[in-house]
Order: structure tokens, then sequence, then C-alpha cells
């Protein structure tokens, strides 16, 4: 019975944050173990997360820290409030397991979400990434600003940060992914952060619907401006058959799933001798243990869901983690 699919896309989203403390009391316990490992200063009790999206304004992460989940993933944050983009933002098609947004990275703000951080940091128990973004209005040639704005403002709570400029739901966002604009813009934030006595891992996030010699292009320039690992994907603007969401804003789900799986490997293969010690992170369509078995034994070191929560409910980290200790005996996965 899930009765949160009965309610319109939107209502079940707004009041989602209201039930989840319910759910945490109910359910909430230790953090499952499951097949462990740790990677510089964290340490992962298991390798599933959750995505970045899920809760913008860390309003909930002491509801999702006890609710099964290896890392957390918080964010986009901006530097500036800003409201979701205008008319319908959510969607989902539950017979095929798919989820359309059009946000646009509504958030609280950076000076939010530090004071949201700064209560949280008395209870974390499992590593945190922070997810930053540009604000709308900010153009493209400024913005690193923005960027290195939420970075100043939340080093100190963070355990590493996630780079997003991949949603399709930012006027001109993805531009720079392009090989003509990405070390413009990444080389100030990596500068930054190898000036910062407290050096934290940067993630990049990429998109599913790069050319290939652009999504190549874009692994080599992070590699060599010393990124930290990246983030295998944000949303597509593919629309597989049978699905009728708008063509403007991005899909995930199962729709996701593959293609989500096929720059996975395509990234595991290019970078087999280059990785050194950096982490592959997979999301996109992850739904089930055998999913989650599937992306580590093709090369991620962490597993991240997000719309599987949509359909599957709060418990989906507790009753997957579950399903993969029960698996461990036959299954061992080692460290990329």
């Amino acid at each position: 019975m899930r009765p949160w699919l009965l309610l319109p896309p939107q209502w079940a989203h707004d009041l989602g944050p209201w039930a989840l403390p319910l759910f945490a009391q109910l359910y909430g316990g230790k953090t499952p173990s499951c097949q462990p490992f740790s990677w510089r200063h964290l340490r992962f009790e298991n390798r599933l997360g959750l995505a970045g999206g899920v809760d913008k304004s860390g309003e909930s992460l002491r509801s999702w820290q006890s609710l099964g989940v290896g890392f957390l993933e918080v964010g986009t944050v901006t530097p500036l409030p800003q409201t979701a983009n205008p008319g319908k933002i959510l969607a989902r098609d539950v017979p095929r397991q798919a989820v359309w947004n059009k946000m646009g990275f509504p958030n609280k703000g950076v000076a939010r979400l530090k004071k949201e951080l700064h209560e949280f940091a008395r209870h974390k128990s499992v590593p945190l990434f922070v997810n930053v973004g540009k604000n709308r209005q900010t153009t493209n040639d400024k913005a690193a600003d923005d960027y290195l704005s939420c970075l100043a403002q939340l080093h100190e709570h963070a355990d590493a940060f996630v780079i997003n400029i991949s949603s399709p739901n930012t006027s001109d966002l993805r531009q720079l992914l392009q090989p003509e604009n990405l070390q413009k813009f990444l080389r100030p934030l990596l500068e930054w952060k190898k000036n910062h006595s407290r050096a934290l891992p940067f993630f990049l996030k990429l998109s599913p619907d790069m050319p290939e010699d652009s999504f190549f292009s874009a692994l080599e320039t992070s590699l060599a401006l010393d990124i930290d690992g990246w983030i295998l994907t944000n949303t597509t603007l593919a629309r597989a058959p049978g699905l009728t969401f708008p063509v403007e804003g991005g899909v995930s789900g199962e729709p996701l799933r593959e293609t989500s799986f096929l720059w996975l490997e395509r990234a595991h293969e290019y970078l087999k001798n280059k990785k050194q010690g950096r982490l592959l992170i997979s999301t996109g369509g992850v739904h089930s243990a055998p999913e989650v078995l599937r992306r580590l034994a093709s090369g991620a070191d962490l597993v991240q869901a997000y719309s599987a929560l949509i359909f599957e409910g709060p418990r989906f980290f507790q009753r997957t983690v579950a399903e993969l200790q029960k698996s461990a005996t036959q299954t061992s996965v080692a460290p990329n």
C-alpha cells in the first residue's frame, strides 16, 4: 500500500517533509552496515545514499539519516533563496516508474542551509555531500562566483561538495559543460579548494544528454584539474516511447536506468588507468538491490536513489540494504 501515490504529485512532494519525521520515529534506527568502506577521511557503512534534489534546504536530514542511508546529499543550494520555475514543475508515470520535474533549484538559500547544517552537525553520523548551484539570474560568465559563495559559507559543515552544472532546468546551465567553457568555470573552484586549509573532496555531476566526445572531454578536463570524483548522471531531456511529459524538464526513474548505467560503464572504462583513488557515484533509475549490485559491479563506488523514494517510499533504503546484506554472502564488492 502506497497511499502517497493517490495524491497529486505536487501535493505528495509538499507534504513529504511533514510526514517524514513520523516515518523516522516509527521506523528509524542505526545506519545498517553492508560492505562498508573508508575513503580518505570518510566512512561509509553502506554504499547507498540519498541523491541531491530530495532535501533541497536540509530540513529533513535527521529523518533520512535514521532511515538507512549510507550517506546524504543535500541541495541543490544557491546563494540566494529562489522559487521553482513557473507553471507545472512535477509529474509522475507510475506504470513506467518515471518522474518528470522542471523545478530549477528551488531552495531557501545558502544562509538558511548553513543554519540547518549547523543544527544537524550535533547529530550527523554519515557522510554529508552538499550540492551547490547558481541562481537563475546569474549569467554563466559569473556562475563561478555563485558556486564560490556557497563553498565559502558551507565549507565547515560539509564532508564533500557536488558541483551541479548538469541540471536541464536552469537556462543555459549545461553550457558550462561544453569543452570550451568547463575549464574556465572549474579552475577557480578547484584552485579555491587547493588553497583552503581543509581541502574537501569535490565531485562533478554530469548530464546523460552529452555527446560522447563532450562527456569524455569533461572527464579529462576535470581530471586534469584534480577533481575528486563524478556523479553519473543527472536527469535526461530524452523521452522514452509512451511518456507524455512536457518536452522541457528532466526525466528520472526507470526511463533513465539504462542510459545512466551506460555512462557509468563508459566512465569506468575510460578512467580505469587514470582514476587513482577518485570516486564514481552512480544514480538514475536505481530502484532495487539487484540494480545497486549491478552498479557496484560495473565500477561505481557509491550509488544514490531519488525517484525510487517516490514509488517505494522512505523505507526504500532500509529494505534495499537488508536485501544487500542477504546477498553479501554470495556477492562481494570491493572498492573500485
